[in-house]
């Protein structure tokens, strides 16, 4: 009995710093495969719009990088993480990309453990843990909605706390929203969230209570709203998000926006079969509203699988108190980690990190970056040019005009689908269109696909370059369209 009293504090102070471990563990992983962090090819675009607001101290009103949109009205929404980017990259090339978002994404990790960690016993809250970082894998990128992860979290749970508390949330909150609406779009959620989440907390609360409690919630809600407005946009950005929204056809020719494939068992699929499993093995009861925000956050990532982060890391915090009532609760109250000590392990993170980013060469996935065919289209000094969707951020980062690129909203539903159709030679009739009614000079586009298979066979056309990755094709006087034979 005395051994076990005696322990009884280190083992305590041990479980206060399981967040804090686990967010170390995190950091370290995503900077062992840094290079993954970079393998999308919007980072480009996202960092040479950066600069271009560190240079001209102002935020892009029109777009200035297509041929086909230029001088169009466009805002960037993730503007300030854009800048975060560019800075970062200015500081430490494609290591400080690597290290910002690793960065952000394990605070995100950390946060949500530290919630888990004070409603739930360390194994399932563990479980879980694993679970949202699987879901998690394949959207750990160097863009902007990662930097956005721990305020989305923070935000969240905050509005959690209150409905746990049966309370209403503190206004302290409120310079997270204007974080999260200068760094995502996804800020719009937060706000969505507020009145199914009030909703709960107000209907268990004492009846005595509830109406002062809707009045607070109601007060919290619009200051959220005007929040929300405090960007260099002000409220323009609310119906940028729409607009993205509104995309419809579009949405489902890009990969993070198609919809779960349940013909393959990806991390998004099995955890969803395995949580259904568990929900029925364990009899798990949910309040009604919980039930209709974790099924919401399903619905969203089986709709959209770039959603599969806001299923991982926001239905945890809905669920905690219900499972911690259900499964077990913490043995005891975490003691608060030193804060000396706790300096001390940041001291030797920063120093571990400008180490290991000092000797990995962390660079950018080579499919997304066709060098030596953009080094040659920029000698044809061709100005027009036809190019595939995936090399559009990388077009961009080396100052070539872009017919199209990963700034969907901009491009629209119809541009994005014909687009689409073209290359992939699903509509063969809106190559030859787009050709003709844009006036293109040059084709730039994957060496396996459609379009340029047929290209090569097309009269008028010449292939002027071709690797692994891109060809380029250029057109040629009295160019008539027809297939050689």
């Amino acid at each position: 009995m005395t051994m076990s009293l005696a322990h009884a504090p280190s083992s305590r102070r041990l479980d206060g710093l399981l967040p804090f471990w686990v967010g170390i563990g995190v950091y370290a992983l995503l900077l062992a495969v840094g290079s993954g962090l970079l393998n999308d090819p919007d980072t480009y675009w996202q960092i040479t719009l950066g600069q271009w607001m560190l240079d001209h101290h102002a935020v892009p009103r029109t777009d200035i990088y297509s041929f086909t949109m230029q001088g169009q009205p466009w805002i960037s929404t993730q503007w300030l993480a854009q800048v975060a980017y560019a800075l970062a990259y200015n500081l430490g090339g494609w290591a400080g990309p690597v290290v910002l978002a690793a960065a952000s994404a394990s605070l995100a990790i950390a946060l949500l453990a530290g919630f888990l960690h004070a409603r739930l016993a360390r194994t399932p809250a563990l479980v879980i843990l694993a679970a949202t970082l699987a879901l998690m894998a394949g959207h750990m990128l160097a863009r902007p909605h990662v930097l956005a992860m721990p305020v989305m979290v923070a935000w969240v749970a905050g509005l959690v706390d209150a409905m746990d508390r049966r309370s209403a949330p503190s206004f302290r909150l409120l310079p997270l929203m204007v974080l999260w609406a200068n760094l995502h779009g996804g800020f719009v959620l937060g706000l969505a969230l507020i009145g199914p989440i009030a909703l709960d907390a107000i209907w268990h609360a004492p009846k005595e209570r509830q109406a002062r409690m809707l009045l607070r919630w109601i007060l919290f809600g619009v200051a959220a709203l005007a929040a929300s407005c405090v960007t260099p946009y002000g409220w323009e950005a609310l119906l940028a998000s729409q607009r993205i929204l509104g995309l419809g056809a579009a949405l489902a020719v890009i990969g993070e926006w198609r919809p779960a494939n349940f013909g393959k068992a990806g991390p998004l699929e099995f955890s969803v079969l395995a949580a259904f499993a568990f929900v029925l093995w364990r009899g798990i009861t949910l309040p009604p509203m919980r039930i209709v925000l974790v099924l919401g956050f399903v619905y969203m990532a089986l709709g959209h699988v770039r959603n599969a982060e806001v299923l991982a890391l926001l239905a945890p915090l809905v669920l905690a108190k219900p499972l911690g009532e259900q499964l077990g609760q913490p043995e005891a109250a975490a003691s608060a980690p030193n804060r000396l000590f706790l300096a001390g392990v940041a001291l030797c993170l920063i120093a571990g990190t400008i180490v290991i980013a000092s000797k990995r060469q962390y660079t950018p996935s080579e499919r997304a970056a066709p060098i030596a065919a953009v080094d040659a289209l920029k000698q044809l000094n061709v100005s027009r040019v036809f190019n595939d969707y995936d090399f559009g951020g990388y077009l961009i980062w080396r100052g070539v005009p872009t017919f199209i690129d990963g700034r969907t909203e901009l491009f629209g539903e119809k541009l994005m689908v014909d687009h689409n159709d073209a290359s992939g030679l699903a509509q063969p009739d809106n190559l030859f269109r787009l050709l003709k009614d844009y006036k293109i000079d040059a084709t730039f586009m994957r060496t396996e696909s459609a379009a340029t298979k047929l290209l090569d066979r097309l009269d008028g056309w010449e292939k002027v370059y071709s690797d692994d990755l891109a060809t380029i094709h250029v057109r040629k006087d009295g160019a008539t369209g027809r297939v050689r034979e």
